[in-house]
């Protein structure tokens, strides 16, 4: 049949190349601002596209802002040189000072504290100095003198890969300058106490040397996070494909749907098929399009958490991820029809913008939100992937805890789900009930 139909054709196209009277249909002249539209749509999302996603990925560390760190100080002091000291207080307390407290939130905690917050994800790593700190510093101090075993003071550096994997690596940069200057700081220190202990004995090369440096700074990941999480960034990446389910299968529901009741033409390929329009009202057709949506979402949901096992994905909680992907799926795809309901083709473009043009910079699931333009970090209060964002890692990474994240994630989602309810319900019965049927009623519809 295909066959047939190109021979004719191209019978038909031979035809009009020779005697040229082939038969034409003129088409409708298009104004020009029909044209300058859609160029303009397409430069406005360049633009919002370019400032959104080259913005908040050029240079983190410029950007960075309130980026939580704690501190905790557990040295109890010695007496040096009959004076009680504590190396560790002094260190607490310059570096408060020395640390910009635009960019970074330093927190002075608890060990116990320190531990829940790294727990929760609330911090991005912490700084500890041990019990024997000053004691340490006396002993190295008086081993550069004296013949004997000695062993370095330590300050711990804890890293919190499950709160970000950029995140740690900033925290890295971070602890590292900053103990380069306290090392600097309390070797010039020691170094000075030494020199006047002993007098005109001189001081070996390795003594200076162990002098110069005298902190040995250990840097370890808290938590670590387990094989299967792509370094971290699993979190996200199973955030983007709920959020791309959702908003694309709105799409193909609102599409398909609308084809199905004769509201918009239904194209495969080369084939056209037009139906007359069915008298149902705007209410009950979204209606149809929800139930759809929530029929589809534990379906995707469970495909999602199926493949993530299947790839050998680490997924503690597998029961918690794929009710809470339910959530997530049907809210998103609720939301999106209701606002194409209310909006027409519009809606796409709303819908575009707002679930993924400033979704994916404001989730956080890739550079920390205090690493961002303040600008983008405040959409995160409303965004709905960065929402969905901390209820994911807090399943995947900190065991569901709802202070890690996933009681924002879960009420917000909720919260989402009810706005697009109520947007979805109120604009389509206002249309319906100020007769506003849709292209070819000529009567109410049904409702």
């Amino acid at each position: 049949m295909f066959a047939l139909t190109t021979l004719l054709s191209l019978t038909t196209l031979a035809k009009a190349m020779t005697d040229n009277t082939a038969p034409t249909r003129t088409p409708r002249s298009m104004p020009i601002r029909e044209w300058l539209a859609p160029i303009t749509l397409v430069t406005i999302l360049a633009a919002l596209l370019g400032t959104m996603y080259l913005g908040y990925t050029t240079d983190p560390e410029k950007h960075l802002h309130d980026f939580p760190i704690a501190l905790v100080n557990q040295d109890v002091g010695d007496t040096v040189s009959g004076t009680p000291t504590n190396v560790g207080a002094q260190i607490t307390s310059a570096l408060r000072e020395n640390i910009p407290a635009d960019k970074i939130d330093l927190r002075p905690l608890g060990i116990n504290e320190a531990q829940q917050q790294l727990q929760n994800g609330e911090v991005y790593g912490a700084i500890v100095i041990p019990g024997d700190f000053t004691k340490r510093v006396a002993i190295l101090g008086a081993a550069s003198i004296v013949p004997g075993q000695v062993e370095q003071p330590i300050i711990s550096v804890l890293t919190n890969p499950r709160a970000g994997t950029l995140a740690a690596q900033i925290m890295n940069t971070v602890a590292d300058q900053a103990m380069t200057q306290v090392n600097s700081t309390v070797g010039n220190q020691l170094a000075e106490q030494v020199r006047a202990a002993a007098g005109t004995t001189p001081l070996s090369g390795a003594a200076q040397l162990q002098l110069t440096e005298p902190i040995d700074v250990v840097v370890t990941a808290y938590h670590p996070l387990p094989e299967g999480t792509g370094q971290g960034l699993a979190a996200f990446f199973y955030t983007l494909v709920l959020l791309i389910v959702g908003f694309s299968g709105a799409m193909m529901i609102n599409s398909l749907v609308d084809a199905s009741l004769g509201y918009i033409p239904a194209e495969y390929g080369p084939w056209h098929k037009t139906t007359n329009p069915a008298p149902i009202s705007r209410w009950r057709t979204l209606l149809v399009k929800w139930g759809i949506a929530a029929i589809s979402a534990p379906l995707a949901s469970g495909v999602f958490l199926g493949v993530g096992t299947l790839l050998d994905m680490a997924i503690e909680r597998p029961l918690m991820l794929f009710l809470y992907g339910t959530l997530a799926i049907a809210a998103i795809a609720v939301t999106a029809l209701s606002v194409m309901a209310a909006f027409g083709t519009a809606g796409l473009m709303i819908n575009l913008i707002v679930f993924v043009v400033l979704g994916i910079p404001s989730s956080s699931g890739t550079i920390p939100l205090e690493a961002t333009p303040r600008w983008i970090a405040d959409m995160a209060t409303f965004e709905p992937m960065h929402q969905i964002y901390l209820a994911v890692r807090a399943i995947l990474f900190f065991d569901g805890h709802l202070e890690a994240g996933m009681a924002q994630g879960l009420w917000m989602t909720c919260a989402g789900l009810a706005i697009g309810l109520l947007v979805g319900a109120v604009a389509t019965n206002t249309y319906d009930l100020r007769g506003m049927w849709r292209l070819g009623i000529e009567h109410a519809p049904a409702r």
